[in-house]
């Protein structure tokens, strides 16, 4: 067995993940002005560099603005985010996320599934539903919540690149955190039988080739993680 190195974060990457927590948990709305690099620099007892550094990249994720001879201030990153500042939100608290994230993820599931469903029914190989059946029944017999969750997390990603769409997988990439911590939640309530069952049904649906019961199972099972029978809300 290999074990990896065991590296601690820089202090720039401290003061970014400082702030995110901040801005995200909301002790720093929008538009809130941050006092001068000095200041910041003198309370956080870090050096110059390491406030500017992370200053710059908190205004590349999206969560900061510079306004030159103005100051900086908290950026409406929700309007004007970028694909770091999503990755960033996925990530935010090890992924553990609050109802109207879980609610905006799995609704954004639904969308992608239906269009990788839409996409890839009338022409997903014998071959790729033979690796998807094989990774069924890896959540079937998976011994641990941690071993079914990645196995639900390889058939969600193999059947988006089965759509031939090269953006979806890439997009359910970037969700991988929080999905998997849903998926997590999930089954500590309801089971990993019940995981099992989810994506069994789906594969059902792509052997047919049947693309309305696809689309509409997709839909009935995220909705029941929503607002139905199954819900995995964190209070």
């Amino acid at each position: 067995m290999e074990f990896e190195k065991i590296s601690s974060p820089s202090l720039r990457e401290l003061f970014v993940q400082q702030l995110e927590h901040m801005i995200l948990s909301g002790k720093l709305p929008v538009g809130t002005k941050l006092p001068p690099e000095r200041q910041l620099s003198q309370e956080m007892q870090v050096s110059r560099a390491v406030i500017n550094g992370g200053i710059s990249e908190l205004e590349k994720k999206g969560f900061l603005i510079v306004k030159p001879r103005s100051g900086t201030y908290v950026a409406d990153y929700r309007r004007n985010g970028t694909a770091e500042t999503l990755l960033a939100i996925m990530n935010y608290n090890g992924g553990r996320l609050k109802q109207e994230e879980v609610r905006s993820i799995l609704e954004v599931r639904i969308a992608l599934d239906t269009l990788a469903a839409t996409l890839c029914t009338s022409h997903i190989t014998d071959k790729e539903l033979d690796y998807l059946e094989a990774l069924t029944e890896r959540i079937k017999d998976a011994v641990s919540i941690d071993e079914a969750v990645n196995a639900a997390y390889e058939f969600q990603h193999e059947f988006a690149l089965a759509s031939g769409n090269t953006l979806i997988p890439l997009i359910f990439s970037s969700f991988k955190v929080a999905v998997t911590s849903l998926w997590e939640r999930f089954c500590v309530l309801y089971g990993t039988d019940a995981l099992y069952e989810n994506t069994v049904s789906l594969l059902g649906f792509l052997k047919n080739r049947d693309t309305q019961g696809a689309i509409e199972w997709i839909n009935k099972s995220v909705a029941q993680s929503i607002d139905g029978n199954r819900k995995i809300y964190y209070e």
